[in-house]
């Protein structure tokens, strides 16, 4: 029997994002959730954005756990979680018209970023949203002591995961062909970024 998955994280930065979430995703749309994690926020999200479909991915060990979740919300614009692993070569898709991922970049390694990166170039279409959500280093700097703790303790855990510099994310989504909309200070030294493909 799986249990529901709950994280503390996403229960404390729920609400934050979709303040801002919601001035950015403003019409109708289909968003592609990168990392759905255990699916607290395509819930919450899903319901407070009728206007939007949903469409939670994660890696497959992850996914009876968001189906746990999206089958306690019942809601018509909340679509069934799909396996997706950034760097699958095919991607579940056609097309995304907007994106949004949270607490990722600093669980994937430069490489994976790289190929995420890859991928949004192939599957956007022009004019697509990105929304980014997490924690960034400026000038090669943590931007808090608690983001210096959790950086070392995510490079404990995999010496290729850590919190990844705003510049180099710039440097690669600018050659990917995003530019920056917004860069958004959140609470708790994270940051949403938002991104538009060309």
């Amino acid at each position: 029997m799986t249990h529901k998955p709950f994280s503390q994280a996403c229960e404390n930065n729920k609400d934050p994002i979709l303040q801002e979430i919601q001035t950015v995703l403003s019409q109708p749309t289909t968003v592609w959730e990168i990392g759905s994690g255990t699916g607290q926020h395509a819930c919450y999200f899903a319901r407070h954005l009728p206007y939007v479909v949903w469409q939670p991915t994660d890696r497959f060990e992850n996914i009876a756990g968001i189906c746990l979740w999206q089958e306690e919300a019942q809601l018509a614009n909340l679509k069934p979680a799909l396996t997706l692993d950034v760097t699958d070569a095919v991607w579940p898709c056609e097309s995304i018209d907007s994106l949004f991922t949270a607490n990722t970049l600093h669980i994937m390694s430069w490489g994976e970023v790289q190929i995420f990166f890859d991928r949004l170039a192939v599957y956007l279409n022009p004019k697509a949203l990105v929304c980014i959500y997490g924690p960034f280093n400026y000038n090669g700097a943590y931007t808090s002591e608690s983001n210096a703790r959790f950086d070392q303790w995510l490079k404990n855990k995999n010496t290729s995961s850590g919190i990844k510099d705003f510049e180099d994310i710039m440097i690669l989504a600018t050659s990917k062909g995003f530019g920056l909309l917004k860069d958004i200070a959140m609470p708790a030294n994270n940051r949403l970024l938002v991104l538009q493909n060309n």
